[in-house]
């Protein structure tokens, strides 16, 4: 546990003080920990473990094969969902479909309800969208809203961002949530259901109700913002939209109505759950999107071929992070690290789920990273989770990633993106935008406490 805390440390310093590349952080941070590990002993086991013979000492070269066998079957298993969700939220972005939600969002509710509009919006935006995107995609439209009903700007854009943030951080085919998701062998669509429970009062928290305090204690502008429209650009009607950004939720969702009904064997069972999985219903999502976002827009061949690698090529680094973020877990796994945590959990009493977000938390207020937060506590606790068998893993991604979601600062990216997309100060942005990550992340924790009480009280 002392070489773990150590490597942990030498992490965090790493990436903060001498502000080097987090993949290089994690795999020296790896190489440190083993390093410690081998000093002290340690072996590794080369054949059957019913043959105490045949265990050896550990080296350095064992230490590498950890990290890059972690970095491998990270990607293996979530690479294809990331890749496949940030097309699909590429097309969204360029189709223009954020306008004719909010239109048409507007006319049905009324002005007087832009703010429940507003929400909506980013409910349905931020389900497939990275969190940058949807800001960039849904705040022109909320300075203009702002600028025509003269409400203060931080009323309309602080549920924006609490709603955004909380759908990047728990809901897939977003990066954490589906690391968390295998690490931990949950399933998807009840994280999606908890997701949705749990995540839009936690949003309403943090957002709406605190937006009310903020606007009397912080006075911001409404940014200045000029429209840019293509010209002869085709925009898709509100009804394809909110279809083609529901359908992989509603995919991912049908795998899970046939585990509750017990219809595996079943000839639609079978084929509800090849669409229900999720590399299934996001490439279906994807090619249904090509044509309502891109063939039916008057968009050609190339033009989606375009989207599509600028949108992968967005996401290098953090594919990369996720990988490395694996390795490390591996390296701490074969290191014995899951081992000391499973016992030193049962000898503290700390309730499992307040476990994992405490070390989510850390991490990620340490590394200013949501990405490597989930991931390194993901790997943390799984073996925690393992040994007890009572705690719901669909709650503990839930847990986990509004620990990764905690006191946002000066070493969080989506810090400095959110006060330059706003015009924020540093001192604004730590009075808004870290108070709302912080609320997120301290009510999350608290509604999935309260939801496993609840589970514990139906059984």
């Amino acid at each position: 546990m002392i070489f773990a805390l150590l490597a942990i440390a030498v992490l965090v310093l790493l990436v903060t003080w001498l502000k080097l590349n987090p993949f290089i952080a994690l795999l020296m941070s790896s190489l440190a920990l083993g390093a410690m590990v081998i000093i002290n002993g340690g072996a590794v086991l080369t054949l059957p473990a019913s043959l105490d013979s045949l265990w050896e000492p550990m080296t350095i070269f064992d230490v590498l094969k950890f990290f890059q066998t972690g970095f491998g079957n990270t990607l293996a298993s979530t690479g294809t969902i990331i890749v496949l969700g940030v097309v699909f939220g590429k097309l969204l972005a360029e189709s223009g479909g954020a306008g004719v939600l909010a239109k048409q969002f507007i006319r049905t509710l009324g002005p007087e309800r832009i703010g429940l509009c507003i929400i909506l919006l980013a409910l349905c935006v931020g389900m497939t969208t990275w969190f940058a995107v949807g800001l960039l995609l849904i705040l022109p439209i909320v300075i203009t809203l702002a600028k025509e009903t003269g409400q203060p700007f931080l009323r309309l854009v602080l549920p924006l961002l609490s709603f955004l943030s909380v759908m990047h951080g728990l809901m897939p085919p977003h990066p954490g949530p589906v690391i968390a998701i295998d690490t931990l062998h949950a399933n998807m669509g009840k994280v999606i259901l908890w997701a949705l429970v749990l995540g839009i009062p936690v949003a309403a928290i943090a957002g709406p109700f605190f937006a009310k305090l903020a606007v009397k204690r912080v006075e911001v502008a409404t940014p200045e913002f000029t429209p840019s429209v293509s010209a002869g650009q085709t925009l898709p009607s509100f009804g394809l939209t909110i279809f083609t950004v529901l359908l992989p939720v509603i995919l991912l969702l049908t795998g899970t109505l046939v585990e509750l009904l017990k219809a595996k064997e079943a000839a639609w069972g079978q084929v509800g759950l090849f669409v229900g999985n999720p590399v299934i219903a996001l490439l279906l999502s994807v090619l249904f999107a090509m044509w309502a976002f891109g063939q039916r827009c008057g968009r050609s061949a190339a033009e989606l071929l375009k989207f599509s690698e600028q949108s992968v090529s967005g996401i290098g680094m953090t594919l990369i992070l996720v990988g490395a973020g694996g390795g490390f877990a591996l390296v701490m796994k074969e290191a014995g690290v899951a081992k000391q945590l499973a016992a030193l959990a049962a000898n503290a009493g700390l309730p499992l789920l307040l476990y994992g977000w405490l070390v989510s938390a850390f991490i990620r207020v340490a590394t200013g990273s949501a990405t490597v937060a989930i991931t390194v506590a993901s790997g943390f606790i799984a073996p925690v989770l393992a040994a007890h068998p009572g705690t719901s893993p669909e709650l503990m991604v839930i847990s986990i990633g509004c620990g990764s979601l905690f006191l946002s600062h000066l070493n969080d990216s989506g810090f400095w993106m959110v006060k330059e997309c706003l015009g924020l100060t540093v001192g604004q942005t730590l009075r808004t935008w870290t108070i709302t990550e912080t609320l997120i992340g301290i009510s999350g924790l608290g509604m999935a406490m309260l939801a496993e009480q609840v589970l514990k009280f139906i059984r």
